[in-house]
């Protein structure tokens, strides 16, 4: 619709040319006089409609904003037009928008606000799982089979206060407790960031790879066999080019520190801490883009030393609780742990790996080693579609032509090698040569849809009737999630 400052300066111009007294004196046209009274009627009512308009957007007498002099649709889903636009005489994106108080809206999945330095983004996640786990014969053991779960159920926001500060609060739904995920209070100053809160230590890259970003359902066996998870302490990190440094101090997790049990599995008791770093080097190399990375981490586990350790694994999946392969409680002073990475992306194909190893100091006993790594490739089936990676890990890309646009949306096939290793000294833990296949469809932005395949050979597993401890294990997992 014209401006309205338009089209009242061309009513004013016509009324003052007909009141002129040059337009007496002087004969028109019939033609031209039709042509000046059609333009009149035309204006009249375009004035008309836009009285009508104004009245319902502001039935009490008050000024309509800017959205509604654009003419922007009103009801659930609209977007105003920006202020800028409306001067300019053009429509803004349909995903963003600015109000009077400049507050840019932008959709990500869920609405994201802009003002300035300041921002606000409500997040969340769902991820439902169905799976199966194939039992070797005689081994009774009723958590196996068929099973299905929420895997987890994530709600949160994150954003930025200004002056460099930001901040993220995520709360997650998963095993039957509601657990702080990513809880921090962060600044950043050119290519340094610190953070204070509840967040991951750097211990790997599979790990540090969000679960809505990895290319199979689950991690690699050893990051849940040597219990890696978020903890409470003050990270640093560098990043400039393609370096990136890490480092932190932490103590435990949110959950353990504020257990209200006495003793050594007590909160108030609970003086366990641990000093990890990364570092990692991914620089673009024509059309590769490349990953080498390292970390270290130790931990004193101090009054937790009392209490018991256990290194074990599940078969893939998370929703059966079974763990075939896995060391006996033992007394842990402390833990020392390395890993080194790996990854590659070219176009269409990626590649990664990784190997790691812990070393656990015993009270009574000698200290023991465990191992685990994992090798994978994949590669998408649709063209134009690629994995993403910034700050040392994998990211999500959206679909290069969608479902519902001009595509089916991104389909990417990977196969992995997952190997652990829980045998040392005394301890028989039993070991694990895991084959896994996995698909991952991305019909759109923040939907996906899995199905994982994997073979697993054990060696000194838990021994079925007959005694056998060396058997196979055949999973088939399956996966929806939605991430916001």
């Amino acid at each position: 619709m014209p401006d309205m400052r338009l089209i009242m300066a061309s009513a004013t111009a016509v009324a003052v040319v007909l009141s002129a007294p040059g337009a007496h004196a002087q004969a028109i046209s019939a033609q031209e006089a039709e042509e000046l009274r059609a333009q009149i009627r035309t204006m009249k009512a375009q004035m008309e409609a836009m009285e009508a308009r104004l009245n319902a957007a502001a039935p009490g007498g008050g000024a309509p904003d800017a959205a509604t002099i654009a003419g922007s649709p009103a009801g659930p889903g609209s977007q105003p037009a920006p202020a800028a636009a409306l001067a300019a005489g053009t429509a803004g994106s349909a995903g963003t928008a600015k109000a009077k108080d400049d507050t840019a809206i932008e959709w990500k999945g869920s609405p994201q606000f802009a003002k300035g330095d300041n921002l606000f983004k409500v997040k969340g996640r769902i991820q439902a799982d169905a799976n199966y786990v194939g039992a070797p014969k005689g081994l009774h053991d009723k958590g196996l089979g068929f099973s299905s779960e929420m895997r987890r159920i994530r709600l949160g926001a994150e954003g930025a206060i200004g002056a460099g500060f930001d901040y993220k609060l995520e709360l997650e739904l998963s095993d039957n407790a509601v657990d702080l995920v990513d809880t921090y209070v962060g600044y950043h100053t050119g290519p340094w960031q610190i953070r204070l809160g509840n967040q991951n230590s750097f211990q790997s890259l599979d790990e540090l790879t969000g679960d809505t970003s990895g290319s199979v359902m689950e991690r690699a066996a050893f990051t849940d066999a040597f219990n890696f998870e978020r903890r409470l302490g003050m990270a640093f990190q560098y990043n400039k080019g393609p370096w990136l440094a890490q480092a932190g101090v932490f103590t435990d997790d949110i959950g353990a520190l504020s257990n209200s049990n006495d003793g050594e599995n007590g909160g108030d008791e609970n003086n366990s801490f641990g000093l990890d770093g990364r570092l990692a080097f991914s620089p673009k190399v024509g059309d590769f883009q490349l990953h080498f990375g390292g970390s270290a981490h130790w931990r004193r586990l101090g009054r937790l030393a009392d209490s018991d350790t256990r290194y074990r694994q599940r078969p893939y999946v998370h929703s059966t609780n079974t763990r075939v392969i896995g060391t006996p409680a033992m007394n842990v002073s402390e833990e020392d742990h390395y890993g080194l990475e790996f990854a590659a992306i070219r176009g269409r194909w990626h590649a990664a790996a990784e190997y790691h190893v812990l070393t656990a100091d015993r009270l009574d006993a000698s200290t023991v080693t465990f191992q685990g790594a994992y090798a994978e490739t994949g590669i998408f089936l649709t063209k134009g579609d690629h994995r993403g990676f910034k700050e040392g890990i994998f990211r999500v890309e959206k679909p290069a032509h969608p479902l519902g646009q001009d595509g089916f949306g991104s389909v990417l096939l990977t196969v992995r090698y997952d190997w652990l290793d829980l045998n040392d000294r005394d301890i028989r833990g039993g070991t694990q040569n895991g084959y896994i296949a996995a698909l991952v469809w991305e019909p759109i932005q923040n939907l996906r849809f899995n199905v994982n395949y994997a073979l697993l050979a054990y060696t000194g597993a838990t021994p079925t009737t007959s005694g056998k401890t060396d058997y196979d294990a055949q999973v088939v997992g399956t996966r929806f999630e939605l991430d916001f």
